[in-house]
């Protein structure tokens, strides 16, 4: 097997391509031959460093990578309704970027049959956080208005389509004219392009009393304007902070330091009197609750069999250029997802 392998915190140049042997299942377990593997924002974060739970729940060495798909390629003693060959999805906590893995058989669910490998491997990380935030936080109501920011990017374009499944009016926030698109078809009735007009001036325009919910992964640069859009009883759910982090690869820690003290500290008092309120996500965080995640893996996977939910557009790269796959990503310019193929 092959996989990419981060001996200590860095820049693309971290990311090592290393052969193993191939791993084998034990009891419960079952191993894939992974077609593709998906490529998130927070697989970066790790390479530098930041990303907390991988410090905290693994270290380095470390793998990174959420989510794949393939075939399965040998079945563990005890595993029932799999068999050698059967298309598969499975979530993992790091460990993705690999041509061969083994997981637990309750991190794996069968791949719809009209989703390509590649689509299925796109789906795990972006629509769970999206369901997690949207299900399990939010609790959306028809006619509810939200804003949704990176409206073009993996997580957001969830979130624009299970806005659109609960009948929600999504305005959605991108950063360049040719991510309006991507965001419309994923389900925003509005989209606000912020690099051609005031994102601000225009989303109040849009929601003059205020948004019932605002999906920010941005950070210092947008979280004091999202807080201060928001409805009587609005949420602000918070997911990320890409716009703390470099866009070549190398941390600035001066940079780092004075976004980390401008980033808006959220008054309780003013919270109680207003009714709103601050939500967080970060999916590697909930391994512990793996039913929860599953139910809502199954909930996901049911309506893509339906074509209620599409896969995002995919843009692969083989998995020896796992570092040009994190600076396009890092870059701010790509819409959907990309992937690795083993």
């Amino acid at each position: 097997m092959q996989r990419i392998v981060i001996d200590r915190p860095g820049g693309y140049d971290a990311l090592r391509l290393v052969e193993a042997p191939d791993p084998m299942p034990g009891p419960g377990e079952v191993a894939i031959a992974v077609e593709a593997c998906g490529v998130n924002y927070a697989d970066g974060i790790i390479r530098m460093g930041l990303y907390a739970s991988a410090k905290e729940l693994h270290g380095y060495p470390i793998t990174p990578g959420f989510e794949l798909a393939g075939r399965i390629a040998a079945v563990g003693s005890g595993v029932e309704g799999w068999s050698v060959g059967a298309r598969a999805i499975g979530v993992t906590l790091f460990g993705g970027y690999t041509s061969r893995i083994v997981l637990p058989v309750d991190r794996v669910f069968a791949c719809p049959d009209g989703l390509a490998l590649d689509a299925a491997a796109a789906i795990p990380t972006v629509f769970l956080t999206a369901w997690f935030m949207v299900h399990q936080q939010v609790y959306p109501r028809a006619g509810d208005t939200w804003l949704v920011h990176s409206a073009a990017g993996g997580v957001g374009g969830a979130l624009a389509q299970l806005g659109r499944l609960a009948d929600v009016n999504v305005v959605g926030v991108v950063g360049g004219a040719h991510k309006v698109d991507a965001a419309r078809s994923a389900g925003c009735g509005e989209v606000i392009d912020k690099s051609r007009e005031d994102l601000w001036a225009r989303a109040h325009a849009l929601a003059p009393t205020g948004y019932d919910a605002v999906f920010d992964a941005n950070g210092v640069s947008t979280l004091r304007g999202s807080w201060d859009h928001l409805a009587p009883m609005g949420k602000l759910v918070i997911y990320g902070f890409a716009s703390m982090l470099p866009r070549d690869g190398r941390l600035n820690w001066p940079r780092l330091a004075w976004d980390w003290l401008r980033t808006p500290r959220f008054n309780p008092l003013q919270m109680t009197q207003t009714n709103r309120c601050v939500l967080a996500c970060n999916l590697s965080f909930l391994s512990a609750h793996a039913g929860r995640l599953a139910e809502g893996m199954r909930w996901l996977l049911a309506r893509f069999d339906t074509g209620d939910l599409q896969a995002p557009p995919v843009t692969p790269y083989p998995l020896a250029r796992a570092a040009d796959a994190q600076r396009a990503i890092e870059s701010g310019t790509t819409t959907g997802k990309l992937v690795l193929h083993p």
